[in-house]
């Protein structure tokens, strides 16, 4: 190859370095909007965030191409973790296709406990055996590591599936694909057996009274009821200070438990919007 060969394409390579940079800055200081407006709010989405690690994670995504991306969501049991994932999603499923993220929960990998279930007879004699679904031992977190790593390193797993009425877990239930972005929440994602995994690590605040409410209602749903509810609960309660608050700490993003799903949407969709006007722009 000529000298003036190597030239054309060090000029070519440069010039796509500075359209990245542009991007990147242009994309940072349009999400600096959106928090400013969030901010504004009555239930702000957004309680605190790490502004430094959004130049770092998106400049990665846009100088390298083949960068994933683990996200780790966590937060007490009814505080808001899953309707954040879900609605994220739904903002992504309009934008973006399938293929571009994949979900991860920790409830789906709650070790099997239907044969103590059935030997107890009901959640309430359970519970009085000294079993809790409160603690970090209740969930095959060995598993959900090495599928977290596996997608990580672009290969698809067969994750299980948790029933919580009969407390049967069903292995190789659901296919996850090894996508760029991977949204991983659950009670003890942040905790010490995963959090190192995480490039960008969430945790949803709600306020006690709040969480207290939601997790009676869901708690119905799920065959829990009277005595055996309230008993659960105070576990709940328990257990989250000693392993679920603390993780706070490891948050570089704090969101508000209390923002409405559609508000968590509108939030989501101006981002991807304003990442895709950007790159599109730029390519």
């Amino acid at each position: 190859m000529s000298g003036e060969s190597i030239l054309e394409i060090e000029k070519i390579k440069n010039s796509q370095r500075e359209d990245i940079s542009v991007a990147v800055f242009k994309i940072v200081d349009g999400i600096k909007d959106i928090l400013d407006e969030d901010r504004q709010q009555k239930q702000p989405l957004i309680l605190s965030i790490d502004e430094k690690l959004i130049i770092k994670t998106v400049k990665e995504f846009l100088m390298n191409k083949q960068k994933q991306c683990l996200i780790g969501i966590t937060g007490e049991s009814a505080s808001g973790k899953t309707t954040l994932v879900n609605y994220v999603s739904k903002a992504l499923r309009k934008k973006l296709f399938n293929e571009t993220y994949t979900t991860l929960c920790c409830d789906d990998y709650y070790k099997d406990t239907s044969e103590e279930l059935k030997a107890a007879g009901s959640y309430e004699e359970l519970y009085k055996t000294g079993f809790s679904f409160d603690k970090p031992d209740a969930i095959n977190l060995d598993l959900m590591r090495a599928h977290l790593i596996s997608l990580k390193n672009g290969c698809g797993v067969n994750a299980p599936e948790y029933d919580f009425v009969t407390c049967e877990s069903i292995p190789n239930r659901a296919y996850k694909n090894p996508t760029r972005a991977i949204l991983a929440e659950g009670l003890y994602v942040l905790g010490e057996e995963l959090v190192d995994l995480f490039d960008i690590k969430v945790y949803v605040f709600t306020p006690f009274e709040k969480i207290k409410e939601r997790w009676f209602t869901r708690a119905i749903l799920r065959g829990k009821t009277g005595s055996a509810a309230e008993h659960q609960f105070n576990d709940v309660n328990a257990t989250a200070q000693v392993y679920i608050r603390p993780t706070m700490q490891n948050a570089d993003i704090v969101i508000n438990g209390l923002a409405s799903a559609e508000y968590i949407e509108n939030i989501t969709a101006k981002v991807i919007n304003l990442i895709n006007d950007v790159v599109n722009f730029y390519k």
